[in-house]
């Protein structure tokens, strides 16, 4: 399990790295042409908001894997010093956030992507179908729901062997 989590991390390491290349040329080309060439792309302008959608949400499922999301901690931090309560905390965090991401990203992203190719509906600059855009949704939720299963199974070894 290990391995597999390194592996997706590192897989979703180099995705938001080409997103946010690709990000950025867009963006500046977009500058460039308007300012410089005083010709604005119509492309570019599309393609960096799709691009930002995708390096939003696949970023933050690569966040969610290292532990490095925001997280409102004031209630663990007092839990800290009662072991059994603070893992008991996360275990409940962790749980309720699979069952969010599991109906909210992954199902109802799912239905979206599904319901978007269905109605055909295409972006009216680049010309691609609206639902690889949303399929950002179910794909990031995806990962979320693998790393936050591995916490889970993380937390329950560990309040199973605290005394």
């Amino acid at each position: 399990m290990t391995r597999i989590i390194a592996l997706l991390d590192r897989i979703l390491a180099a995705f938001c790295v080409v997103l946010c290349i690709g990000l950025v040329i867009s963006v500046v080309w977009q500058v460039f042409s308007r300012y410089v060439l005083n010709d604005p792309s119509t492309v570019t302008d599309e393609l960096a908001r799709f691009l930002f959608i995708w390096v939003g949400l696949v970023g933050a499922a690569y966040g969610l894997g290292k532990k490095k999301h925001l997280a409102i901690d004031l209630l663990s931090m007092k839990l800290e010093k009662n072991p059994k309560k603070y893992l008991l905390l996360q275990f409940v965090i962790n749980a309720i956030s699979i069952l969010f991401v599991s109906v909210i990203m992954c199902y109802g992203g799912s239905s979206l992507v599904l319901n978007t190719i269905a109605a055909g509906q295409i972006s009216p600059v680049l010309g691609i179908q609206m639902g690889l855009v949303y399929l950002a949704l179910p794909v990031s939720g995806f990962f979320m729901l693998v790393f936050l299963i591995r916490e889970v199974f993380t937390d329950i070894h560990q309040l199973s062997t605290q005394h």
